[in-house]
Formats: structure tokens, C-alpha cells, sequence
């Protein structure tokens, strides 16, 4: 048999030569190809949108997705089997200017969840029909405006399928509201969706059960599949002084943080230090570095006198994982068989070098943590990069929203360059990367990625 291998190597591989190049799909990016991981290919799918966000799949294998701006929008696809796939058509669910982030579908997949700055909504889905009915519509949450930082994540648990969590961000870069609970800014809570129906009146903001707060802007939550446990990805703050020295290169740290399982006490509605306290990612030139580490927290130059170093690592919910500072995770996905979870790192606009833009898987243990130490720099596997992000953020795709098929594809969002696309795991042990742009659309042809 052993003589008979490179033969059948061989074969495998002009057989996927000519499946890419039969393949209907033709697109391709206007910019620098991105590279993905060996043992990953993909697929540029979609273009043309406006700035798309939040996406997910229902049931009959539509794709949703929030386009910020314009509405809820959903896409019927044509798979033609592995990461060949193409837009049949395109057809606008609701039409809604406030639309900006939001997105999830119910257990059932007969209701969807959308939210603006303000509110949170539902309404009847028909998945065989793709209509929604817009005579449906009732306010879940309300009461949750405020300026900067207005996406409005939300996550149905699978868990508890009557459990509807809601993510809101901070005022402001560093707000001093948020060291206030009932301001109801930088918190994470959750509700009961079934006692609301038509008629009555919406949630409070504050009417939440508590899932965590001193958060600045947690736009990803998503919960563990095996575990149950919830857990989210911060961004943190911009140009910070420790000090009076300027450390906003390096630090502080993004954060993967952990929120207990619903429905138990343990871990749920804990302060995680925002606006006073933030994450170590880089020691090296660290005013006043002393004992910390990467991942422990360190206080802000303009906390109260009473917060120290101390008193926010005694205090305060330390984050599971640290992250570069500003690669801008904006959400997360755990994979079907909860050994990874995937982050999109939406990238930096604030850093001289820029980081980000790409999305990373983070491996889990059978315990449903992170395998990392807390003090890591290295939880973080690329999985489809920008080559150069010298040329990021203007011609860099921005990777946003994440969903599974039922075929175990990742797809993700691209809001800056209005883009779809597929990635999908192979067997291959060679460096993977399906070029979607620069002429060579072949799904079935392997890069070489660049040091990065």
C-alpha cells in the first residue's frame, strides 16, 4: 500500500485543484489577500454590504445579518460543498435605520432578537417563508441609552432557553458613571423573556439579573457549551497614563472574562473594575511595575484615593485571559465540541503598530476554562490574519460577527469592508489559506503564510 501513496497524494490534490476551479464563486477582495492558518480555508462569500455586524443562522440554513444602519437583513445561500458558496439572493427583514449590532434567534428558531442603543426587541420568524412579522413586535428592554460605546449585544442562553442576556458598553472612554450600579452603564444582566408578552411593559435596563459589571464595553458573550458558563471579551481602555507616563501602546489589556453559570451565585455580578481599575499586558517599561503581572489589574491615575494596586487585584474580578491591548475583541464563539473559543479581534486605531485585525481561537479544557495561565501571552492562535497590518485599518478586512453552520463552517462579518466569509477546517498538515483576492480565487489552494 505504502508505493501506492504519493499516487493517491497526488490525486488529492489535482482533485482539489479542479474543484476550486470549477467553483461558481468568483469574488474577490480589493485589498491584500488575507492568509489563514495551516489546516484552514476560506472563502470571500458576500459583498457589497453595509457595514454588517451581528450574524447568525436559522434553522433552514438562511443566514441573518444586521447591516448597522440599515436593518436585518437575510441571505439564502447556494453550497455547492466545502467553502464554495454564493448569495442566491438578499431580502431585507426589517427595515430599521437603529439596527446597529444586535442579533440573536431563540431556541426554537420561531423568534428573533434585534437591538438599538435604546431597545431590545423580538419578532415572529418563519424560516421556511424568510419573512419576519413586523405585527409581532414587542419591546423586551428599554432604558439603555447613552453616547459612545452603543452596540447592544445579546446572547439566548441554550441552557436556559427563557434567559436573554444583554451587553452594554460605557458613556465615554473612561466613565465615571459606571462606578455607580445603578447607572446601568459597563454591565452585563439578563432576563426572563417569557414574562413579557403583548401589552405589557418592557424591562428596565436595571431590572436585570446582575451577570457582571465594571465592564467597559463587552460587545462579545457567548456561553460554553458544555459548562454552561458565560463568558465575554472587553474592550478596554484608550490612551492611558500610568503615572503621568503614557503606557497606551501596550496596555492596559483586552480581557476574556469569566461570568459563572446562570442560575448559580458562584462568579455572577462581579465588579471587574472599570473605570478604576485596568489589566496588565506589558511589563516592560511599566511605571511602578513591582509585583504584577500580565493579567493582574493595576489602578487608573484618576481612581479614588482608596483604590490601589492592591485593593483591585483584593477587589475586583481579575479576567481570565489578557489580550494585546487594542485588538478590539468584538465577539466570541465557542466550537461545537467546546475545545476553543473563537474572538474576533476587530483591530486597533489608536496604536502606532497596528494589532488585530484577524480572529484567534483560544483553546478550553474538558473543565470549560481557558488551558492558558492567567499571566499567558501566548492563549492566542491566529486563525485567518491581514498579511501586513501596515496597511490596516484602510485596506484590512475588520472582522466582527461569528456563526456556525450546520456544517461546522465559521463565517464572519466584515463591517469597514461590508464582506461575508466562510473559513473552514481541513485535514491538510500544509500551511492553509484560501485566497479570496489578487486574481486566484481557488478555495482548494494552500498558502504559505508570512511570519507574522
Amino acid at each position: 500500500m505504502a508505493k501506492f501513496l504519493p499516487i493517491l497524494m497526488l490525486l488529492q490534490v489535482l482533485q482539489q485543484g479542479t474543484w476550486a476551479q470549477t467553483c461558481s464563486n468568483t469574488l474577490n477582495v480589493t485589498y491584500p489577500a488575507p492568509v489563514a492558518a495551516s489546516g484552514w480555508e476560506f472563502r470571500l462569500v458576500a459583498n457589497g454590504l453595509e457595514r454588517p455586524r451581528g450574524i447568525a443562522f436559522d434553522d433552514a440554513g438562511g443566514l441573518l445579518v444586521v447591516e448597522s444602519g440599515v436593518g436585518l437583513t437575510h441571505l439564502t445561500l447556494n453550497d455547492e460543498g466545502g467553502t464554495c458558496l454564493t448569495v442566491k439572493s438578499n431580502k431585507t427583514l426589517i427595515a430599521n435605520q437603529n439596527l446597529n449590532h444586535g442579533l440573536a434567534l431563540s431556541g426554537s428558531g420561531k423568534t428573533v432578537y434585534v437591538s438599538t442603543a435604546e431597545s431590545v426587541y423580538s419578532f415572529a420568524y418563519d424560516s421556511q417563508a424568510i419573512s419576519v412579522d413586523l405585527s409581532s413586535n414587542l419591546t423586551l428592554v428599554t432604558n439603555m441609552s447613552n453616547s459612545d460605546h452603543t452596540t447592544r449585544t445579546l446572547l439566548v442562553s441554550k441552557k436556559q432557553p427563557d434567559t436573554l442576556l444583554v451587553s452594554r458598553g460605557s458613556n465615554s472612554n473612561e466613565d465615571d458613571d459606571a462606578r455607580d450600579i445603578t447607572s446601568g452603564h459597563s454591565q452585563i444582566r439578563s432576563y426572563n423573556i417569557t414574562k413579557i408578552g403583548p401589552g405589557d411593559s418592557p424591562f428596565d435596563f436595571l431590572d436585570g439579573d446582575l451577570i457582571g459589571w465594571g465592564l467597559r464595553n463587552s460587545v462579545g458573550v457567548a456561553e460554553h457549551p458544555s459548562s454552561g458558563g458565560i463568558w465575554s471579551v472587553e474592550n478596554s481602555v484608550d490612551q492611558l497614563q500610568r503615572h503621568d507616563q503614557d503606557i497606551h501602546q501596550d496596555n492596559p489589556g483586552e480581557e476574556l472574562n469569566y461570568h459563572g453559570v446562570l442560575g448559580s451565585s458562584d462568579h455572577q455580578g462581579g465588579n471587574y473594575g472599570y473605570p478604576d481599575c485596568y489589566t496588565v499586558w506589558s511589563t516592560s517599561g511599566f511605571p511602578d511595575l513591582g509585583d504584577l503581572q500580565v493579567g493582574d489589574q493595576f489602578a487608573d491615575d484618576g481612581a479614588p484615593s482608596n483604590v490601589t494596586d492592591q485593593s483591585c487585584n483584593a477587589d475586583f474580578v481579575a479576567p481570565r485571559i489578557a489580550f494585546q491591548a487594542h485588538s478590539a475583541p468584538l465577539d466570541i464563539k465557542f466550537s461545537p465540541n467546546a475545545s476553543e473559543a473563537f474572538v474576533s479581534f476587530h483591530g486597533s486605531w489608536n496604536r502606532n503598530d497596528p494589532t488585530g485585525y484577524r480572529i484567534v481561537s483560544v483553546a478550553f479544557d474538558s473543565d470549560g476554562q481557558p488551558t492558558a495561565l492567567q499571566n499567558s501571552t501566548g492563549a492566542v492562535t491566529d486563525i485567518i490574519t491581514n498579511p501586513d497590518l501596515s496597511n490596516c485599518p484602510n485596506q484590512c478586512f475588520r472582522p466582527v460577527g461569528l456563526a456556525w453552520d450546520s456544517s461546522g463552517r465559521l463565517w464572519f462579518s466584515s463591517d469597514a469592508t461590508g464582506e461575508i466569509f466562510v473559513l473552514e477546517r481541513t485535514n491538510s498538515t500544509g500551511a492553509g489559506g484560501a485566497s479570496s483576492g489578487d486574481g486566484n480565487n481557488a478555495a482548494g489552494v494552500f498558502l504559505h503564510p508570512p511570519e507574522l
